[in-house]
């Protein structure tokens, strides 16, 4: 089977290096995109298994560019983690009208990441 790939949109490095550090951990290959207009670009030229998604950045937010990968890949692909500090559920139901899969709250860790992926599909669950 081929290895799975995950992108990781975050417009700190500091956040993009610690989500890439967790990800490849469970046997990820893992790009980086410091916005969403960038992540975009980086899913035409080639669609990922998944992507940790940042909501609030510069040049294209999270929400905008969910919304522009679900018009162009469609419903499912590339499964959708939003990684963000915003923690009011409508915020969180907006992420998920918009096609994410999963929403992490910032900070986060291995085990709040393993957990997340796995409810979204991205991997087999150990348990």
């Amino acid at each position: 089977m081929a290895q799975r790939t995950c992108l990781v949109v975050d417009d700190s490095l500091v956040v993009r290096k610690a989500a890439r550090r967790i990800i490849e951990g469970f046997g990820f290959s893992v790009r980086e995109a410091k916005d969403g207009q960038e992540a975009l670009d980086a899913c035409r030229e080639s669609l990922p298994d998944g992507v940790l998604l940042d909501w609030n950045m510069p040049v294209m937010d999270g929400m905008t560019f969910l919304r522009a990968a679900r018009a162009e890949f469609g419903p499912d692909r590339p499964r959708v983690v939003v990684c963000t500090t915003e923690a009011e559920l409508a915020r969180i139901i907006q992420a998920l009208e918009a096609g994410a899969q999963e929403y992490v709250m910032k900070p986060f860790d291995a085990d709040i990441i393993r957990d997340k992926f796995s409810q979204a599909g991205l991997i087999e669950d150990a348990a």
